[in-house]
């Protein structure tokens, strides 16, 4: 396929990689054999987030045999979003495809995705149906954290995921005026607007070893979901404020008319409780107020992204 073929746009594929040498391989030609059916130019770029196996040897094995597959290896790992930014900055096509290397994201919708977009939508999201792999503490512990993103956030990301197509106008926006530092990609493709087309897909099985994604790192993932869309979260010192203010009413009216009518003022245990109950509110005020300070100084440090210390089959540099 000549890639300066004017006829058709170029697709490009980003794909994030973190430490998935043992089955990159296989999924990258399957994407490709995909890309090469759908009647347009493409290319595939593959973004190394800091691996310490053989990722990034196998991306230039790849890159050697089939120029059109191109490969950025970061100097460490910046996490996923930072690697879907490398990749987009430097994603070439009218439309960019963002999927995972373990194949998880089944490449088999892709010419699904490109024939919505073809037909006007400019954002294409993938909708989870099912996940069968996943534990039932792990489900719900997703759907737990998607209903308060989307409750609190005001943005719908349930069952959501970073499998999408985003047109060439939709990616300008993202790498050039969205300019924060804590990001967190679904929320901002939800967030943009324009014209959307959906489609749904069952969670393949993962290609490789498993899942790099523990608990931890989807809570700190929810956190910066939370603190990139809502301010409503700092309302919750409010209004444990408000609840301390009654309970200290409360317990001074019981204590007045314990007194008016001469009986020993007591409550012991009331005023520990009442105790605990503040320093509980208090504590929690501060974290979550701590939370907000936290992505404040990284915003105000404004250290890039990402930073590049490879690349394969991509000639100039860019640096975000």
């Amino acid at each position: 396929m000549n890639l300066t073929t004017q006829e058709s746009p170029i697709i490009s594929a980003v794909i994030p990689a973190h430490n998935e040498s043992q089955g990159i391989t296989e999924a990258i030609k399957k994407i490709a054999g995909i890309l090469s059916a759908c009647e347009s130019a493409w290319e595939i770029i593959i973004v190394d987030d800091g691996s310490n196996d053989q990722t990034y040897q196998k991306i230039c094995q790849l890159s050697e045999a089939e120029p059109r597959i191109k490969g950025i290896a970061l100097s460490r790992n910046f996490g996923k979003e930072a690697a879907m930014l490398a990749g987009l900055e430097y994603a070439k096509g009218e439309a960019v495809i963002i999927l995972d290397a373990d194949l998880q994201h089944p490449p088999g919708f892709i010419p699904e995705m490109i024939d919505k977009w073809r037909s006007g939508a400019q954002i294409v999201h993938a909708v989870k149906l099912s996940r069968q792999e996943d534990s039932l503490v792990k489900k719900a512990s997703a759907y737990c954290i998607n209903q308060l993103i989307s409750s609190l956030g005001g943005i719908n990301v349930n069952n959501s995921s970073d499998f999408k197509l985003l047109d060439k106008e939709i990616v300008e926006i993202i790498v050039h005026r969205l300019p924060e530092r804590e990001r967190f990609f679904r929320g901002l493709t939800s967030w943009l607007g324009f014209s959307e087309a959906y489609i749904y897909f069952d969670v393949a099985s993962r290609q490789g070893d498993e899942s790099k994604w523990s608990f931890w790192s989807l809570l700190e993932l929810s956190i910066t979901a939370l603190t990139s869309f809502t301010s409503l979260p700092l309302r919750i010192v409010t209004f444990l404020g408000f609840v301390t203010l009654i309970l200290g009413f409360f317990v001074a009216g019981d204590t007045i008319m314990s007194s008016m009518k001469g009986q020993a003022v007591s409550g012991f245990a009331t005023i520990i409780i009442c105790l605990l109950l503040i320093g509980s509110f208090i504590m929690i005020s501060l974290g979550i107020i701590g939370e907000y300070i936290a992505k404040i100084y990284e915003e105000v440090k404004a250290r890039p992204h990402y930073l590049i210390k490879a690349r394969v089959g991509i000639a100039d540099r860019k640096l975000l």
